[in-house]
């Protein structure tokens, strides 16, 4: 019989440093089968994510296509498809990248029992960590729960292996006629959005794919790193890497990324310096160690990681909530990021930050109606990330910022938006106020906003929470819990 093999490319949607991949094609005929599941146990994804994913298909079917092989994309729960298709098709080797959410886990570890036993190979591999989350631990065998010494025991087990280049040619294996059926194109899938067409500003914000992730990280690495420490901050400067939506898609994996970045800066070729690089590197472990506490704490986006927080007295506001996501709270900068999120799929770190902060502590409403928010409108919305900065913010997470810790939106944008310059962009009908007094327009006194062209409660939004007595009222909440 000849050696078959059938590789399931997940979150992994590169072939480049694709060791799954890699080892499929070494083996023989190999069958490049993505399965959208949508299986009613599995957390659906968000629209914008929905869009992107479409997108990295068709690029990752044109990498393929041009070494020779072919993509099959499948709909169904790959608990039954996959037993199918290796059966039917004579499979002697799966291969697939490792996931790390509980019920990803879990269908793995059964498909991978069950075929087995069939007397099939199975290998798995990691693609999307530069450390297995079980592999860094306390000294005493314990998970890490504060950041700082985890990246530290993670740093002390050395560099991650060199990235693998993709292999050059892709032998493919054809389906026979009774598994022919179950292959649909990839507008069949239904990603995108139609009725209304909403993704034009993803479109032109980005290009998604292996080529995409390639290009933005070089195009970083030749220019932005330069004041990254400082500079990420900003967000009227073209400052941060813009990687997130493809490390999430694992159009690019960590340690390509890693490696890029050391061998830039050993061969001097960086236009930063090297505490830029540092800090670049670190925010990868930032990464990992939202997956370290994403496999030690399942319910990470529905859970309070310290139960403390599970007696906190959220309030139910649906206009306050509707405000938030619209970007019409009346506070440029929180609205100023809400807006690019909706436009574009994205929002800057530093206003990810504010904005959240302003939901759940001035206008006191749960995490969860957040990170639910983001998880459908980010296209780098990840199951690790994404919980784990909302519960951060929060105060009720893993090396939380303390919840008493609560950005003054206006202060915020004053410090990092200095000249309104990223406010202008997203709220325009703030544009002719004049400098820092963009970030406070109810200050001016209606005269002033009048040669503006302004009139509160028409033009823009009143605030709808006074600073003061929100920053007080969440005060007042946190007092009422038990001490942790």
């Amino acid at each position: 019989m000849c050696a078959v093999s059938l590789v399931w490319f997940r979150d992994d949607l590169r072939l480049a440093d694709n060791p799954a991949f890699t080892a499929a094609v070494r083996h023989g005929p190999a069958l490049c089968l993505f399965i959208l599941d949508e299986s009613p146990d599995r957390r659906p994804l968000g629209a914008a994510t929905r869009w992107w994913l479409s997108r990295s298909l068709a690029a990752l079917a044109g990498d393929l296509g041009r070494r020779g092989g072919d993509l099959v994309l499948m709909r169904g729960d790959p608990a039954a498809l996959i037993p199918r298709i290796v059966a039917e098709a004579d499979v002697d080797l799966v291969t697939w990248n490792r996931r790390y959410e509980a019920k990803a886990v879990a269908l793995d570890k059964d498909l991978k029992r069950e075929l087995t036993e069939s007397g099939v190979t199975v290998q798995t591999s990691n693609a999307g960590l530069l450390n297995e989350p079980w592999q860094v631990e306390t000294g005493s065998g314990t998970p890490f729960k504060v950041f700082t010494p985890y990246w530290r025991a993670a740093r002390a087990r050395g560099e991650p292996p060199a990235p693998a280049p993709a292999p050059d040619r892709v032998e493919p294996l054809r389906l026979p006629k009774t598994l022919k059926a179950l292959a649909i194109d990839l507008d069949a899938l239904a990603l995108e959005p139609s009725a209304p067409d909403w993704a034009g500003g993803l479109r032109a914000a980005w290009t998604p794919g292996e080529t995409g992730a390639r290009d933005a990280l070089a195009r970083f690495l030749d220019g932005a790193i330069a004041g990254y420490g400082p500079g990420r901050d900003r967000p009227d400067r073209e400052s941060t890497s813009r990687l997130s939506p493809h490390l999430r898609f694992g159009e690019i994996g960590p340690r390509q990324v890693w490696h890029a970045t050391r061998t830039a800066l050993n061969a001097g070729a960086l236009p930063g310096q090297p505490a830029d690089a540092e800090k670049f590197l670190s925010e990868i472990g930032w990464r990992e160690f939202s997956y370290h506490l994403l496999f030690n704490h399942p319910e990470l986006a529905t859970r309070n990681v310290n139960a403390r927080f599970d007696a906190f007295p959220w309030r139910s506001d649906g206009g306050a909530l509707r405000a938030w996501q619209r970007g019409a709270t009346g506070y440029p900068i929180v609205d100023a990021g809400m807006r690019e999120l909706w436009t574009t799929g994205w929002m800057h770190n530093r206003v990810r930050m504010i904005a959240a902060s302003f939901l759940v502590k001035h206008l006191l409403i749960d995490w969860r109606e957040g990170e639910r928010w983001f998880w459908d409108t980010l296209v780098d919305a990840d199951p690790a990330n994404n919980p784990a900065s909302w519960q951060w913010v929060a105060g009720s997470g893993a090396d939380a910022a303390p919840y008493f810790r609560i950005f003054n939106p206006v202060i915020q944008g004053e410090k990092f938006d200095p000249d309104g310059a990223y406010v202008r962009r997203w709220v325009p009908e703030l544009g002719k106020l004049p400098g820092p007094s963009i970030h406070s327009p109810w200050t001016l006194g209606a005269e002033r906003l009048a040669a503006a062209g302004l009139r509160l409660g028409r033009d823009y939004p009143p605030p709808i929470v006074d600073l003061g007595p929100g920053r007080r009222r969440a005060l007042d909440a946190l007092a009422s819990l038990e001490p942790g």
